[in-house]
């Protein structure tokens, strides 16, 4: 209706039309998950169900089954909330719609949401793939948004290519599995294959079909594609980018083991478990290093996300309830302060039409509310108690110190130190002006964040409502998650669900439900409050130490020795970003195979 009929509706009706169309179909998943209970909703799509009600154990399943318990749905409900803070957020965003046609911009932001919400809610590997794709056109569309920009369709083509390669890797592989099992369905596949000895067959298969999730999770080395895509995206489009479609990759990787792959047939837990671990290691330590030396605001925040991805991927790993339950947790949170965060580097670009730390040096001293917001953000990301990212790693510490003592633990406080602590320079250096002005290192990639075109014209007006409003919310919801003991508890629950595969291969099946297992705990504990507090006053004091005048010389050969060489990898040319995944799937398959 907004793509045909938009350009016939005043610029009121579309943002109307689109918010009245996205709270909908945030009620109705909230209905679903109110019916869910405790357990699992499915469904056969257009009633072509199997025979009799439920198929026979090895017999090919024709329909495609939709099987929403609580993890994959909450992720549809946290999609949901996001595009409808983004809807609100960007209500008169674009003062001249591209082509005159004002709706074309909400209408991709909700088949956006159609196709995270498909992808989280289905129970069939190739319907997941199309969802997959779906999700990733709009995204693609919605980055180069701005066609009169050059940058923009840039970052989009960049985007688009780079994903869409790693599709037709995952396309290969669900070829490959259907070969093999004639399946399709997530829980006839696992059946399947739990038949069969497993093989060097299976092992492509899997790291086929991870290609899409791992690039869309943006885990290292398939990263590269994120921060130039986030530098010249719009902002709403960041937060939904960052808040929950790189979410929804990490979710894939995790539903695709525990249901098809986790069996007999499949990959080995350890195996799994011990890759994952250093591919989720290493993610975090770069986007940490990453995210601490840059200027431009947004692709210090794209590699802030990087990094805690790469707290999720840990938290996937470790193959435990209780550490996918703090990453719930972790995840519902950071969507929250992800969201504002690039909500109010909007603010700034719409402003002063820059994003960039340095330019903006004290020149926002006027904005005292963002500024609070922005620092609280930072907070957020440094995993502060009470905020919800707080405890989602207090949890996932726990968890992990249990079979890494003492390594794992120190990888959240210290990513979670270093995130937090660049978003609190960036806060102390453009709203304070603290510090002198920053200056530029010679000979050194950067990008600076100057020159950008502002989304919203009109410099030098009121202050729009929802730029801030918006933004607040969201951090308030982020603390909310941390708070509220219910959320933990209703989270905790939904990860011990996700991680029942016999519960899940019954379900499918219209089996009766094997035995529960126990619901991993979700509370604050003193170790997870003192750790959390470490982590936001490590932050706190990189923060301070870097906008003091000592720091120009501190850290100068570590930048030569380390970081200059991770930031000449991140080139911007197509061509690299090909080869490091090409890279990556072929070191997966070789880690995988060796353990075989």
């Amino acid at each position: 209706m907004l793509a045909v009929a938009g350009h016939r509706l005043p610029r009121l009706g579309t943002d109307v039309l689109a918010a009245f169309c996205a709270a909908a179909s945030l009620g109705c998943l909230v209905l679903l998950w109110v019916r869910t209970g405790d357990g699992r909703a499915v469904s056969w799509v257009g009633g072509w169900g199997p025979p009799g009600g439920a198929p026979a154990r090895g017999a090919q399943s024709v329909g495609i089954v939709l099987v929403a318990d609580r993890l994959g749905l909450g992720l549809a409900l946290l999609a949901a909330a996001l595009v409808l803070a983004v809807v609100a957020y960007a209500w008169r965003y674009f003062e001249e719609p591209v082509g005159g046609h004002a709706g074309v911009f909400p209408a991709l932001l909700l088949l956006f949401h159609a196709g995270m919400c498909g992808f989280a809610l289905t129970g069939d590997l190739f319907d997941a793939f199309v969802f997959f794709e779906l999700m990733g056109a709009c995204a693609y569309a919605l980055t180069g948004y701005r066609i009169e920009d050059p940058r923009p369709l840039h970052g989009a083509l960049t985007f688009g290519i780079v994903n869409s390669l790693a599709a037709y890797a995952s396309l290969l592989g669900i070829g490959l599995l259907y070969a093999r099992t004639g399946q399709l369905g997530l829980a006839q596949l696992g059946q399947a294959l739990d038949t069969r000895p497993p093989d060097l067959l299976v092992v492509c298969a899997f790291v086929l079909v991870l290609a899409g999730p791992l690039v869309k999770a943006a885990a290292a080395p398939f990263h590269f594609w994120l921060p130039d895509a986030h530098a010249v995206a719009p902002s709403p489009v960041c937060m939904l980018l960052s808040g929950v479609m790189v979410e929804l990759g990490v979710y894939g990787v995790a539903r695709i083991y525990w249901v098809v792959f986790a069996g007999p047939g499949g990959i080995p837990h350890p195996a799994f478990r011990s890759v994952l671990l250093v591919l989720g290691t290493l993610t975090a330590l770069l986007g940490a290093v990453m995210c601490w030396q840059q200027r431009h605001l947004k692709r210090l925040l794209a590699f802030s996300t990087v990094g805690h991805v790469g707290l999720f991927l840990v938290g996937v790993a470790l193959l435990d309830p209780a550490a996918l339950a703090g990453t719930a947790v972790y995840v519902a949170s950071h969507a929250g302060a992800k969201a504002a965060l690039f909500g109010l580097c909007g603010l700034l670009l719409d402003r002063y039409g820059s994003v960039d730390e340095h330019g903006l040096h004290g020149r926002a001293r006027e904005l005292v509310l963002p500024g609070l917001l922005f620092a609280v953000g930072g907070f957020a990301l440094a995993g502060l108690p009470p905020f919800g990212t707080g405890l989602g790693k207090a949890l996932g510490e726990e968890a992990a110190g249990r079979q890494l003592p003492f390594l794992l633990p120190a990888l959240y406080v210290l990513v979670s130190a270093v995130t937090g602590g660049a978003v609190l320079r960036a806060a102390l250096r453009v709203f304070a002006g603290a510090g002198p002005a920053p200056v530029d290192r010679p000979g050194e990639p950067e990008t600076s964040g100057e020159g950008e075109e502002p989304e919203v014209r009109g410099p030098g007006r009121r202050l729009p409502v929802p730029l801030v409003a918006v933004p607040a919310v969201l951090l308030l919801c982020s603390l909310l998650v941390g708070c509220v003991p219910a959320v933990g508890a209703r989270l905790a629950e939904a990860a011990r669900l996700f991680t029942d595969r016999a519960g899940y291969l019954a379900a499918a099946y219209q089996a009766p439900p094997a035995p529960a297992a126990p619901v991993p705990p979700a509370g604050w504990t003193a170790a997870g409050v003192l750790l959390g507090l470490l982590s936001a006053a490590l932050a706190t004091g990189l923060a301070l130490l870097a906008v003091h005048p000592l720091h120009r010389g501190l850290g100068a050969a570590l930048n030569r020795r380390l970081v200059l060489p991770l930031r000449r990898l991140h080139s911007g040319l197509l061509g690299d970003y090909v080869t490091w995944l090409v890279v990556g799937l072929a070191g997966l398959l070789v880690a995988f195979a060796a353990q075989r």
